[in-house]
């Protein structure tokens, strides 16, 4: 992993994509929450960035923390990277950073390909078995449920089963009680394609 203290590369990267009006912060998911003037502005930036980053620069962002694969993943999304597909698939099966899995997610779902909906089912059948692991299982779990329904197939289907790994790690995990409905994790990463899709439209 790189840093960005010990990397100028990367440190030049970070502030000019990462940091700005905090929006490491924002792609976390309060960025739904902006309105008016606030939330044109991001929406616009967000778009804008996303199509004059380069390859070589997102590369370096996803050897980065949290905040720049975070930020990274979305600039992925926006700008319809598919050829990042299977890093954003390998990056949120290792789960080696906090906060990041979100973002990932976001990418995939938006994506919509059966190939992402399996690199979708990948992270679940592992994590699913992990009760002890309080990760990004609910997140990944609404963006199969939500590419699923875009593909016409449920993908979903077999974690969802009575009896099946999802209600399993529910009943092993009592960090996932709030957890128990996929459709509110649905919502979320309806809403944040939806927002994706918008700065697309301001590229």
């Amino acid at each position: 992993m790189r840093h960005a203290h010990e990397d100028t590369e990367l440190r030049s990267l970070v502030r000019r994509y990462v940091t700005p009006e905090r929006r490491y912060l924002r792609l976390g998911g309060s960025a739904l929450r902006l309105d008016g003037p606030e939330r044109d502005r991001f929406v616009r930036d967000l778009g804008s960035d996303a199509g004059r980053v380069t390859p070589h620069e997102i590369d370096r962002l996803l050897e980065g923390g949290w905040r720049e694969r975070r930020t990274a993943a979305w600039l992925i999304a926006v700008s319809d990277r598919t050829e990042f597909r299977e890093r954003l698939g390998e990056l949120l099966l290792a789960s080696a950073v906090c906060c990041a899995g979100l973002a990932y997610c976001v990418s995939l779902a938006r994506f919509g390909t059966p190939r992402d909906a399996e690199l979708l089912a990948a992270y679940l059948d592992r994590y699913l078995r992990r009760p002890d692991l309080g990760y990004d299982q609910p997140v990944v779990m609404g963006a199969l449920v939500f590419t699923g329904l875009n593909l016409g197939a449920d993908h979903a289907a077999p974690f969802l089963a009575p009896g099946g790994l999802w209600h399993e790690w529910l009943d092993a995990a009592p960090h996932a009680r709030p957890a128990t409905d996929p459709a509110g994790y649905v919502s979320l990463i309806r809403r944040l394609c939806a927002l994706a899709d918008e700065c697309v439209g301001l590229r």
